[in-house]
């Protein structure tokens, strides 16, 4: 076979890297969820549910949020009921939706993984700290494009949140404020995934997005 002239694209190239990261994320995800008595798809919504409280999250969004199937979320969430991992329950506003939430057994059931020793946690060591910063940081903005052109639901990333003001601080290593608890905090300890995230209107989404990009 011969050589190409040209290089494949960059864009081409750093797709081929995560999909091998992929791989490997797929098979950390079996590894914890073996150790937990449970498929991959059944962790995962586990791990949706963390944190959301008593209302939890309605099957479409439980399907939404993990890119599948209505029928699939609805076949795992059975699954996750009968092992009394998950609770369903009508709706606050319209009882005829159904609800789900995670139980106490669920949470526990979360405990038994660990996903530090995991084979992505390996690779991720083999960074220094300022190269982990900035995977972070592209993660965000990767996760935040997907957000806003549609692709995926809103994440409860801090930049995302009404509750983050970016660059509020003239300090270099805690530049942001966190208006739930009143405390600023570095680059480093951006969330992707925060339990205590409300959700800003999309205006205020773009302006504190401007905000943090300028600074």
């Amino acid at each position: 076979m011969e050589t190409p002239q040209s290089p494949l694209s960059l864009e081409y190239r750093i797709g081929e890297g995560l999909s091998r990261l992929a791989v490997v994320l797929r098979v950390d995800e079996w590894n914890r969820a073996k150790a937990s008595g449970l498929n991959p798809t059944q962790l995962a919504i586990l791990g949706l549910l963390e944190g959301r409280g008593d209302d939890g999250l309605g099957v479409k969004e439980v399907a939404a949020h993990l890119g599948v199937s209505q029928p699939t979320a609805t076949d795992s969430i059975n699954a996750l009921e009968r092992k009394n991992h998950v609770a369903k329950h009508p709706g606050v506003t319209d009882k005829r939706a159904v609800r789900v939430a995670l139980t106490a057994d669920g949470l526990a059931a979360i405990g038994q993984t660990n996903r530090e020793q995991s084979l992505a946690g390996q690779a991720l060591a083999a960074l220094g700290a300022g190269e982990r910063e900035d995977l972070l940081l592209a993660l965000v903005k990767m996760i935040r494009h997907l957000q806003e052109t549609g692709a995926i639901p809103v994440q409860r990333m801090c930049v995302s949140c009404r509750y983050f003001a970016p660059f509020a601080h003239a300090d270099t290593a805690r530049p942001h404020h966190c208006k739930f608890v009143d405390a600023a905090f570095g680059q480093r300890e951006l969330r992707i995934d925060c339990r205590d995230h409300l959700e800003a209107d999309p205006s205020s989404r773009a302006a504190t997005w401007d905000a943090f990009q300028a600074g």
